[in-house]
């Protein structure tokens, strides 16, 4: 839901929401393979000394999800979806920071990163699940924390994720050694949030709304409680919350659900029942009495304005009303505040934060503005607009725009089986998972009366956290709301009908090739169409335009990106906020980006409303109005972007080395150039100079367009065709031959001062080709190196050394030129950089010296072979990998050969790839943080 719940927890540092491989610089690296037990399901299939009975009873179902309880008290979720070949396991456990007590701050979120080191049985759990190529990853906030893995569905990773967690439930070490080095980890995470201007915002925001209630305290927790935390307390937190009785499971994606409910009572059931029992929390926080200011200062280059109110709980009906009203309020391009805010030059951007909790929550609205914008001003407008409501009564279109988004944003969830299986933490840490479907239900029923009267009640003065203390002698206070019963109101819920399901595809590369109807439009676009049922009916496409050449696109860098930027904020039949408006309304997205010489547009519709997304990419492309106002505020928010990277430690190192390894004159489009350089450049172009550039250089004669969803494919080629084909630019194209990094060996060290986290990156350019006898060894050594959480660098610099919550590496090579690249990253403390350099020089010189081992070599295969498997498998992503094959001349054949050759790979190919490459001594080596300061700071 896009504003009516926010989760953000604190999480284990392998990327937030989305799996080990979710993110480029979520890859780790590894040290020499550590002794564990054999990596078996069998190892962890008794988690518990049996003790009475350990079938499942069936308890309620909604909506094609049925939930059963075990005799110990746990309750299974069983969620399934043969349409997409994964499977998610997700476990939820009721405690987060708001079961924590006085000086036991940060406790669950520790606790979350030591259910990582292993049990009596196995070894790290954080390697052992990687190399089975999962994505994975483990989240804490207020009232709950979850651990997820997601897998190519296999009966086999299925049980041993299930028997993992079973095991992991009840028999985890918790020991002295594992907390003195993750402590620090953790407060390394701690430091990264605190680099950031709107987290630490919102973390003294709402210490400063709560007296006495958890919810005022950050998930992370307080450093000292951190740093000092007993080992027998975590020990005993442990004991107490992690067991059957205060636990859900979910099972969500592809699997046999009366195979999959008895392999859960074959492992989950002999766990005992705990005797103890948990006592409920029953802090409540009082009625605040007047207006409250916070004014956070620190080093950056962003001003934030904000306003926090108190809510209800999420098992309330009003918290309905309370996301409209958000949404209302700040939703983009259509809330009040954007329109009264971004669209007059007060702010850059405005955005509503909900935070759906079991107990009374709060939303916060943010709005981010340049240097040279007023603070003051902005404050005015911001609290007139949330609290000047009451005399402004929301109309009957603005409730029906917000209900739109919020249930367009629902039903994504509910046809994507790995969202869904994570969303629904949240419902169950709120009490019941059916409050998910329930607060669906209350949207769609939602009237005007109730939004305004829930308005009138919050949105006053009494009630608010600002950045600074306002005085009042009369102020108004807020009704509270008495807690719902929910049994009550669940008692004979039964919910929609179960979601179409889609068809049980094979996503291998010969069957999607199989399936694939490629064709050549007369005006010369190019098709990869891929028709077959999906879940939610729901079709995912991409189109590529290739414009210009090297010449024709000198200086153009800026212009590209602001042209690309500027196709959806208004055609001639719609201006940018009906256009969203009706994306809202069908439960559609388009999406255009644009730099240099490629343009991208992507969509996401149901199959009911493919033609009319058609015809609204076909407005967006060839029909812009281009209003100056929002070129304007399109400037603004690019600006603002860049002004915010200059004192960021994770942009500023990247973007040294870019620019000392950039081998292109400083007009060529694909120049690195300094932020400095860049803000000169965004600042210079003018609307005139955007017409012209869509003008001269968009057309569809050399694009690529790939469809990947429910939809017949004849009738949707003749679509396309009708409305993208025969579109010419005036200036052709021809491809961009791409030029390899200057080998720039040395170190650059880069002073941001303020910052509580530094960043590293190590650079050497490569020259490699995709296709080339060794680019698929070298993609091993990078997976080995720091690809993964089992890799390299992440075991060095996190499991032994404790300094770097996140490290990693990264490799590009490309499919056209011998042009490539090996960056190494990672994130760690100011005082740490001696200790950071003696750890990356030391691993890799014994990487170079001593080579891929044979166990390395396996895993490796095998993570690519899942990564792989699990990316196909993907809409969106498969529409997109069609499109570059298509531009690259290939099809699904290569990578189904790629594949091959992998499995074929051997180990003296690979070491001989690794030491061709791989030069310690040519990397380009830069530091950015805070160092000068760092001899104060505690190691």
């Amino acid at each position: 839901m896009r504003v009516a719940s926010v989760v953000m927890g604190v999480c284990l540092g392998v990327g937030v929401g989305v799996g080990a491989r979710g993110l480029v610089w979520a890859q780790g690296a590894g040290a020499p393979a550590q002794k564990t037990a054999a990596p078996v399901a069998a190892t962890l299939a008794t988690p518990a000394t049996p003790r009475g009975a350990t079938g499942a009873v069936r308890v309620t179902e909604v909506e094609g999800i049925t939930e059963y309880r075990l005799p110990n008290g746990l309750r299974v979720l069983l969620a399934p979806d043969p349409s997409k070949p994964t499977t998610t396991v997700n476990i939820t456990y009721l405690v987060g920071s708001r079961h924590e007590s006085y000086g036991e701050t940060g406790m669950a979120h520790l606790l979350e990163h030591m259910l990582f080191k292993g049990t009596r049985r196995t070894g790290n759990l954080m390697q052992e699940i990687a190399r089975r190529g999962m994505d994975f990853n483990a989240t804490t906030f207020y009232d709950r924390t979850n651990y997820y893995e997601t897998f190519a569905s296999s009966e086999d990773k299925l049980r041993w994720a299930l028997a993992m967690e079973a095991d992991r439930m009840v028999n985890s070490r918790v020991a002295k050694a594992d907390l003195d080095t993750e402590f620090s980890v953790v407060r390394n995470e701690m430091e990264d949030g605190e680099n950031s201007p709107r987290r630490s915002l919102w973390q003294h925001m709402a210490s400063t709304a709560y007296d006495w209630h958890n919810y005022g305290k950050s998930t992370i927790g307080a450093r000292s409680d951190v740093e000092n935390v007993r080992i027998e307390s975590l020990q005993a937190f442990y004991r107490r919350y992690y067991q059957p009785d205060n636990a859900v499971l979910v099972v969500g994606g592809k699997f046999d659900p009366q195979k999959t409910l008895k392999l859960v009572e074959e492992l989950f059931g002999p766990i005992a029942k705990p005797r103890r029992s948990l006592a409920p929390t029953y802090t409540q926080e009082p009625v605040q009495h007047g207006g409250r200011e916070v004014t956070l200062r620190r080093a950056g280059d962003v001003q934030l304005s904000a306003a926090l109110y108190h809510t209800v709980s999420a098992a309330h009906p009003d918290s309905a009303a309370v996301a409209a009203l958000a949404e209302i309020l700040a939703g983009s391009p259509n809330g009040r505040l954007h329109k009264r805010m971004v669209e007059r030059g007060l702010a850059v951007s405005v955005e509503p934060w909900v935070f759906d909790l079991t107990e009374s929550g709060y939303m916060l609205f943010m709005a981010q503005l340049d240097t040279k914008q007023s603070l003051t001003q902005a404050r005015e407008v911001l609290i007139g607009t949330l609290e000047g409501v009451g005399g402004d009564p929301v109309t009957p279109e603005e409730l029906k725009r917000a209900k739109a988004s919020l249930l367009a944003a629902i039903e994504k969830t509910v046809n994507d089986p790995q969202a869904l299986a994570l969303r629904l933490s949240e419902s169950i840490a709120q009490e019941d998972w059916r409050l998910f479907f329930l607060q669906r239900d209350w949207i769609e029923a939602l009237s005007l009366a109730d939004v305004q009267r829930v308005a009138q009640n919050l949105m006053r003065e009494s009630n608010r956290t600002l950045g600074q203390f306002v005085p009042t002698s009369t102020p108004a206070r807020r009704v509270v709301s008495a807690p719902p019963k929910l049994k009550e109101l669940l008692r004979d819920y039964q919910g929609k009908g179960p979601v179409a399901m889609g068809e049980n595809f094979d996503a291998s590369p010969r069957n999607i090739e199989a399936r694939t109807q490629r064709s050549r439009l007369p005006g010369g676009l190019s098709l990869a169409l891929v028709p077959k049922k999906s879940r939610g009916e729901i079709v995912h496409g991409v189109l590529r335009l290739d414009v210009g050449d090297a010449q024709s696109l000198r200086g153009q860098a800026a212009v590209s990106g602001l042209t690309a930027g500027m196709l959806m904020r208004g055609t001639q039949r719609l201006n940018r906020a009906d256009l969203a408006a009706r994306l809202d309304q069908i439960k559609a997205e388009i999406q255009v980006s644009g730099a240099g010489p490629n343009v991208l547009v992507r969509w996401r519709t149901p199959r009911a409303h493919l033609n009319e997304v058609l015809l609204l990419v076909h407005e967006v492309l060839r029909q812009p109005t281009f209003p100056v106002a929002e070129l304007e505020l399109l400037q603004r928010e690019a600006l603002s972007a860049l002004e915010a990277q200059r004192s960021n430690p994770e942009a500023l190192a990247p973007q040294l080395a870019a620019v000392a390894q950039n081998p292109y004159p400083a007009d060529d489009v694909r120049a690195a150039k300094s932020f400095d350089a860049q803000i000169a450049e965004m600042r210079s172009v003018s609307l005139a100079e955007v017409k012209a550039f869509h003008a001269r250089f968009y057309g569809s004669s050399q694009g690529r367009l790939a469809m990947v969803g429910d939809f017949d494919a004849e009738p949707t080629r003749e679509r396309i065709q009708s409305l993208l084909d025969g579109w010419t630019a005036p200036q052709g194209h021809a491809r961009l031959v791409a030029l390899p990094g200057v080998r720039k060996p040395g170190e650059q060290k880069l002073e941001v001062p303020d910052k509580p986290n530094a960043f590293y990156v190590g650079s050497l350019p490569l020259r490699l080709r995709d296709d080339a006898p060794d680019a698929l060894a070298m993609w091993v050594v990078n997976e080995v190196l720091g690809g993964g959480t089992q890799s390299r660098l992440i075991t060095r610099l996190r499991e032994k050394d404790g300094i770097s919550y996140w490290a990693g590496s990264r490799l590009s090579t490309s499919s056209f030129d011998e042009v490539g690249s090996l960056e190494l990253m990672a994130l760690h403390a100011p005082q740490n950089l001696t200790r950071l350099k003696q750890g990356v020089s030391e691993e890799l010189a014994r990487f170079v010296a001593q080579g891929v081992t044979a166990q390395e070599l396996k895993d490796a295969k095998a993570a690519i072979i899942d990564g792989t498997q699990i990316a196909l498998a993907q809409d969106a992503g498969l529409a997109n990998r069609l499109v570059g094959q298509m531009q690259a001349g290939r099809t699904m054949q290569f990578t189904a050969e790629q594949l091959e050759r992998l499995g074929k790979l051997r180990l003296d190919e690979v070491n001989a790839a690794l030491r061709r490459h791989v030069d310690p001594q040519g990397l380009l080596q830069v530091y950015a943080g805070d160092f000068a300061g760092a001899g104060a700071k505690k190691p």
